[in-house]
């Protein structure tokens, strides 16, 4: 039963993805709203909310451990909350092995968080679950920015939940389907986070491609990132990430070739590059929209930079498929890849297929593809030395200043690191001098 202790102050942990992390800060502007004080440490605060991320399995054990050791040391009278893809995934799981929980939230009424702090505080069964029957993703964002600020750069949410239905992926069942928001919101939103200063806008959500049908609108995004130039005059980068392959209209490249703004940078996650790999997955296996795609991409924008996500061992992979993936690698050279082993999760369609290709063979195959990106990822870079870039400057140590070009994403790409003591937040002229496999060296000129 509930302690009847008062709550004042609040920590949000938050776990997973950029998607996430503007959950958080939104959950916590909320609270913030409601007359609670955000507590820089968990163990100066009364209340503890953990955002979970549920979408793979060392993601759910990252999760389930954080909650664990919360709860282990819990004050006398603080409460701890479950919120999140994790705790709208397994809220049953939670409640029975996470002793001392006292609540949990789903993805779905996120922005219901000063109602369950509300009810915390009232006598109560325990732990108290806030899942109203739902399919979808409550509308009312309650009033606050749908973003992260994170230095100088803000990700920003666009949309959320999802209508694809890979085979591999739980977010649908997690989060629902997609929703995308207001645009005149999603302007306003911009139009405050250029008041705050920000120098670089990050728009997110499941499928950024897809922003907009929903609403009745044919190229949602292209629409958007027209708007978003004039709105925010003063934000000088508006980078996109989590693009579908089918949806990259080439109104969209002629946008990005145009606008200086809106950086050429193209996250394009395949997961895989066989049709058949691809067909058991359900997605787009059409290569060759995609070898054209990626043709007209450099064609009007010959240094763009591409990103790509790839998924081995998948169900069935055959070592055909795999070379079939190497080979495709080679031939694209994205700038960057994120590669990772299959995890056989329950709930998903690929579950029936069984988890047939080995843990070993799995690994060893994540590493010879990264070996061959290491090779790719260096020559791309070293393309780039005696050449000028921006860049904007993220952090300064030991007479060394870290920033990223419009080549990297923050967090999941590489830096550009330069031998001079810059300012945080400004945005520098610098030559390159030097290539390493993710990182460039330059100094301002």
């Amino acid at each position: 039963m509930n302690k009847n202790r008062p709550i004042r102050t609040f920590y949000i942990e938050s776990l997973g993805c950029a998607k996430n992390s503007v959950d958080s800060r939104s959950m916590a502007e909320l609270l913030i709203a409601a007359g609670y004080r955000e507590a820089s440490q968990p163990e100066k605060s009364d209340l503890v909310i953990v955002n979970t991320c549920g979408f793979i399995q060392p993601a759910r054990e990252e999760s389930l451990q954080v909650l664990r050791d919360f709860a282990g040391s819990k004050k006398p009278g603080q409460y701890l909350v479950a919120a999140g893809c994790l705790s709208e995934r397994e809220k049953q799981q939670l409640a029975r092995e996470v002793d001392g929980l006292d609540a949990l939230l789903g993805t779905r009424r996120w922005a219901e968080i000063a109602a369950v702090v509300e009810r915390l505080q009232q006598p109560r069964q325990s732990p108290y679950f806030h899942f109203p029957e739902t399919d979808h993703i409550l509308e009312d964002d309650g009033g606050v920015v749908r973003a992260a600020v994170q230095g100088s750069s803000a990700y920003l949410k666009i949309a959320d939940g999802c209508d694809r239905l890979c085979a591999f992926c739980a977010i649908p069942l997690i989060k629902g389907p997609m929703r995308s928001r207001p645009l005149a919101d999603v302007l306003a939103d911009a139009a405050a986070l250029e008041a705050e200063g920000v120098r670089e806008i990050i728009l997110i959500a499941q499928d950024t491609t897809t922003y907009g049908r929903d609403l009745g609108m044919r190229d949602g995004l292209t629409e958007l990132l027209r708007q978003l130039i004039r709105a925010v005059p003063q934000v000088p980068w508006i980078r996109f990430m989590y693009t579908f392959p089918g949806m990259i209209s080439d109104e969209l490249i002629a946008l990005m070739a145009e606008k200086n703004a809106i950086l050429p940078y193209l996250d394009i996650p395949l997961q895989h590059a066989h049709p058949q790999v691809l067909q058991r997955m359900r997605r787009p296996n059409d290569m060759e929209w995609v070898r054209d795609t990626l043709r007209k991409i450099r064609a009007a924008i010959p240094d763009a930079a591409l990103r790509t996500t790839f998924i081995v061992g998948y169900p069935g992979e055959t070592e055909a498929e795999f070379q079939a993936l190497l080979d495709f690698t080679q031939e694209i050279r994205f700038d960057h890849v994120g590669i990772f082993p299959y995890y056989h999760e329950a709930d998903t369609a690929a579950f029936g297929l069984g988890d047939t290709v080995p843990e070993e063979l799995k690994q060893e195959r994540v590493q010879r593809l990264a070996a061959l990106q290491e090779d790719i990822s260096l020559a791309r870079n070293r393309v780039w030395v005696d050449r000028e870039l921006d860049v904007l400057i993220e952090g300064v140590g030991d007479g060394i200043s870290a920033g990223r070009s419009f080549r990297d994403a923050p967090e999941i790409d590489g830096l550009v690191l330069l031998d001079q003591v810059l300012e945080v937040g400004e945005l520098v002229r610098a030559r390159v001098t030097g290539a390493l496999i993710h990182d460039l060296i330059a100094r301002k000129i």
